[in-house]
């Protein structure tokens, strides 16, 4: 079986460093905000390009305590509305409804999966107070006609990078593309942990401040809260697996790109829709579009190919959105319902993505 995405080996790549970093904390003696978190964000900050990192719980967190910290900054209000992808995974969404705030979802670009910025400007009210683009699958979003848009309307733009670690737009990478970014750890992602984990990248210093004293319920300095805070911060063993795995992404990130190119080059079949790529990508999902999904999963299931769904239904269609549950969103439609993640990662065999893709061409035949 070729897994969609074996966690395992990707890990024993690293092991003898991953079980010496872990060795380290424990014996450390220090487990929550010690050196092992502050010299991730440093490193972590550096990569990205920006001047500050807070590490967080989860990507959820990060997105949440961004637009919680700019409600205790006063630049937002309750019921204020941020814009945001109609196609996204629902964290993007949650992390707004979470804060008091409206979602205004806005469809994407049918060959890019990504917000349409054309559409975000018919979107835009009085209350609108900042935009979240979601990198979606790895790939960065148009930021030049959103940052444009941002400043026109005095609007705060709040990337999702979840799933854009060290991708480039134009000259800067993910995570340093507006006023601040939202990561996650997710042991799935490039950037993966051996449990959850997330940060915020910013070059704001006061929001920066802001966010981590929320994250740690609320204090600046300890018994001393400031905010009505929570607990969420990056926990010493999360941060030093980290540290180990940053060291490698660069090189995870061309062993995708390696396989992308194989899949975009060599996929031939009428039936299947190929990503569209208009800037970088690091390929965190290889996504497909197919009219027969049904059948062709359960066929590359049975020949050995774990294929997965990225997303099988859309947030305005789930129960936690109910209120949404009559608009129409027939983009994001169209895309949950032919979407298929083929397998990608850096322990992924030549043999393997050639296997891959062979299946595929001769299940669904051209002109068939």
């Amino acid at each position: 079986m070729i897994p969609f995405l074996d966690l395992k080996n990707i890990n024993a790549q690293h092991r003898q460093e991953l079980v010496d970093a872990c060795a380290n904390v424990i014996d450390s003696g220090w487990y929550i905000q010690g050196g092992e978190c502050r010299e991730f964000e440093k490193e972590f900050a550096q990569y990205c390009g920006t001047k500050y990192a807070i590490g967080v719980a989860n990507g959820l967190d990060a997105l949440t305590l961004i637009l919680r910290a700019y409600k205790e900054l006063g630049i937002i209000s309750d019921a204020d509305e941020v814009i945001v992808p109609s196609n996204t995974y629902i964290a993007s969404i949650l992390a707004i409804s979470e804060n008091n705030l409206m979602p205004i979802l806005v469809e994407p670009d049918l060959a890019t999966y990504l917000i349409e910025p054309k559409k975000i400007e018919e979107k835009i009210t009085e209350k609108t107070k900042a935009i979240m683009p979601v990198h979606l699958y790895g790939q960065t979003c148009d930021m030049d006609s959103i940052n444009n848009l941002a400043k026109k309307y005095n609007l705060k733009v709040i990337e999702d990078s979840a799933q854009s670690h060290g991708a480039y737009y134009r000259d800067k990478r993910s995570g340093n593309l507006g006023d601040a970014s939202g990561f996650s750890f997710y042991p799935g992602k490039n950037l993966g942990a051996l449990g959850d984990g997330g940060a915020v990248t910013t070059n704001d210093k006061i929001l920066a401040k802001t966010i981590r004293a929320l994250g740690n319920y609320g204090s600046h300095k300890k018994y001393k809260n400031q905010y009505k805070g929570v607990n969420s911060r990056l926990d010493e063993i999360q941060a030093a697996m980290l540290r180990v795995k940053l060291r490698y992404l660069d090189g995870e990130i061309k062993k995708r790109k390696n396989i992308a190119k194989y899949y975009l080059e060599n996929i031939d079949n009428d039936n299947i829709i190929l990503p569209t790529i208009t800037t970088d990508s690091v390929w965190h999902l290889f996504v497909i579009r197919t009219t027969k999904r049904e059948e062709l999963q359960k066929y590359l299931l049975n020949k050995g190919i774990q294929t997965l769904i990225h997303y099988p239904i859309p947030a305005h269609k789930q129960m936690a959105y109910q209120e949404w549950s009559n608009e129409n969103y027939p983009i994001s439609k169209s895309i949950h319902n032919e979407v298929l993640s083929l397998p990608i990662s850096g322990v992924q065999s030549l043999s393997e993505t050639k296997f891959i893709v062979d299946t595929i061409n001769d299940y669904l035949k051209k002109d068939s």
